[in-house]
């Protein structure tokens, strides 16, 4: 299964679906480079949808975690939400709960960022 990616931007922040499986870093070049420019254009509040993300490895959470840097280097923040069990656990036993902001629906997601 090949990995893929939207991003839509709305009036104060911008939405990251992920899908597919994410497991060697070359997938994920050209979503760090749009996601320099979101930040570039001040879209620095990301909402990281995860339901159609099926599976992802360390390359993933790696991934995961330079979205998240750049929200928060340019004065920003991200929020994962609707995570399926497998990356649910995946996240946790990593501790990167404690590093993420994490929500279970669009909605909460939202409210975390202040929107």
């Amino acid at each position: 299964m090949n990995f893929d990616f939207t991003l839509t931007k709305h009036e104060q922040y911008a939405i990251i679906s992920l899908s597919g499986e994410l497991i060697e870093k070359s997938q994920a070049t050209q979503l760090l480079e749009k996601t320099d420019e979101l930040v570039k254009d001040n879209f620095i509040k990301l909402a990281i949808d995860l339901q159609l993300l099926k599976y992802m490895n360390s390359s993933g959470l790696n991934t995961l975690i330079q979205l998240l840097t750049k929200a928060r280097v340019g004065g920003g923040e991200a929020v994962l939400f609707n995570m399926n069990k497998k990356i649910n656990e995946l996240i946790l036993i990593t501790k990167l709960h404690t590093l993420f902001k994490i929500s279970e629906t669009k909605e909460d997601a939202l409210k975390v960022l202040g929107l």
